[in-house]
């Protein structure tokens, strides 16, 4: 591996970054999804699917929540597939810019009000795609800690990416709390 052809400090300081990587990338893809989650049950019923009743706008408003963990395995396939062929490293960055651009664009999304059907299809179009490259971001991470963490200490390193899930969460709920 890398870290036996680097001098120990330059080693060092890269294993920092991906560590860093691992944990801020799995914190704010999650933060994607914990705030997404508690948005479908207080505020995209009445914004997307306004023509139903509210407990059945919120259950379509969940659906599109679940739509997304739906496509996540898929991701993780596509995007390991391409990670061995092309390295993990792009694969990672190109998964991270899909969830987050993905999420930008929600948040710019039209209501039912504004353009009628089409609002709650690009919600769930724009759903899927986020899931597709939350499947591989989460996974990419994981591989990549444990990759470069030396020899006995892979399963430490590896939880860097657990725990960025944990910091999302905390800071999607600290956002909803304000």
């Amino acid at each position: 591996m890398s870290d036996q052809v680097q001098p120990p400090v330059q080693a060092r300081s890269k294993l920092r970054h991906v560590m860093a990587a691992a944990a801020v990338g799995s914190a704010l893809e999650w933060y994607d999804f914990f705030i997404y989650g508690a948005a479908s049950a207080l505020v995209f019923g009445p914004l997307f699917f306004p023509q139903y009743d509210a407990t059945a706008g919120t259950l379509l408003s969940f659906a599109t929540f679940a739509a997304s963990f739906l496509a996540r395995p898929f991701g993780g396939l596509f995007f390991g597939h391409f990670g061995d062929k092309w390295g993990r490293k792009p694969m990672l960055v190109a998964a991270l810019l899909l969830v987050g651009g993905s999420t930008f664009l929600m948040g710019l999304l039209p209501t039912y009000q504004q353009i009628g059907i089409w609002a709650p299809v690009l919600l769930l179009l724009l759903r899927l795609l986020q899931g597709f490259g939350a499947g591989a971001e989460y996974g990419g991470a994981v591989i990549m800690a444990v990759e470069y963490a030396p020899a006995g200490k892979r399963a430490l390193y590896g939880s860097f990416a657990p725990i960025g899930t944990t910091c999302g969460n905390v800071l999607a709920a600290g956002v909803f709390y304000l």
